[in-house]
């Protein structure tokens, strides 16, 4: 293989190589070369959304125990282990770019590393599983098909199999509000009820407009980012007000209204402020999220000591075997 070339203008020959490998749409592999702030983006992205994946099991955990029959209870429980699965997809994508899995869980438990927004509200009835499923994975999905065309292989490919899953709870979900919505009057109010609680969290989850975003105009230049957060927003609205409108649902937004120039269903303004104060820490259960983590950690220690007791063991069984 050819020598890069080194000197003063080594760093800016290699940056070209790079975006313009970027240009023809080629995907950037761990061990290609690429500029620090780039890994660090990649970095800073990917271990949010792993964080997200874990965060997010808790919420819908609670429920597991408390769900009305065991199709439900089978349904959430394979729902909550696909989300644990997705961290650890993502975990390990993040160790292609050297840092490793205990260090961003370290951050998570010292409330130094950010995860998505949404995860910091309460789920207070079983229609709120339903909600969850429908808006919280649906937005997701919205996101992470973009995603799945990301210029970093490791995290493009993950996203192809997180994608499919993500697509069973949308519609198991869905499912949930549909015969709520169908069902007796006070189980058609208690889907309205979780819908007008999740509704705005839900589109907060995109982000603010780019323009706002001091990360945004990287990303899509580095091939990241495929879609704006405001493109991805209105897509995943056009989506489900139809859905919500085809269960006899309504969006809990009095602006509303539907474009026939452009198709879109036009919303109303979300409350910023409200989304960077739960970003801040000061959500309804910031708290009790990381408590929740803190323990659950600690509680584990013994099946970590004791599966890296096993990995020597075994480690040394192959060196003397070997060694004959």
């Amino acid at each position: 293989m050819e020598a890069k070339s080194v000197g003063p203008h080594a760093d800016d020959a290699l940056l070209a190589d790079f975006e313009a490998r970027i240009a023809d749409g080629e995907t950037i592999e761990p061990k290609d070369w690429m500029p620090e702030r780039y890994r660090w983006q990649l970095v800073r992205m990917m271990s949010q959304h792993a964080h997200s994946e874990v965060v997010g099991m808790l919420p819908e955990g609670n429920w597991i125990t408390r769900a009305p029959n065991l199709r439900r209870k089978v349904g959430l429980l394979a729902k909550v282990q696909d989300e644990a699965g997705h961290g650890l997809y993502i975990y390990c994508g993040t160790e292609t770019l050297g840092v490793s899995r205990e260090a961003l869980l370290d951050q998570l438990l010292a409330g130094k590393a950010k995860y998505s927004s949404i995860f910091n509200y309460p789920t207070l009835a079983w229609s709120d599983i339903g909600a969850i499923g429908w808006l919280v994975d649906g937005a997701a999905i919205v996101n992470q098909t973009m995603l799945a065309k990301a210029s970093y292989g490791p995290y493009a490919r993950a996203m192809v199999r997180i994608c499919k899953e993500e697509n069973f709870h949308k519609k198991q979900g869905y499912e949930i509000m549909c015969i709520l919505a169908e069902g007796t009057p006070e189980q058609k109010a208690m889907a309205q009820d979780s819908l007008d609680r999740w509704w705005w969290p839900s589109l907060m989850m995109f982000g603010p407009s780019d323009k706002d975003s001091p990360n945004s105009a990287e990303l899509t230049r580095w091939g990241v980012k495929r879609k704006s957060n405001d493109e991805l927003r209105q897509r995943f609205v056009n989506i489900t007000v139809a859905q919500a409108h085809a269960i006899g649902l309504e969006i809990p937004d009095p602006d509303l209204r539907h474009d026939p120039e452009s198709g879109d269903w036009i919303f109303g303004e979300i409350d910023w402020d409200e989304f960077y104060r739960v970003i801040g820490g000061d959500g309804p259960c910031n708290r009790e999220r990381l408590a929740a983590r803190r323990a659950a950690h600690d509680e584990g220690a013994w099946v970590r000591a004791a599966a890296e007791a096993y990995a020597e063991k075994q480690a040394a069984r192959y060196r003397s075997e070997n060694a004959a």
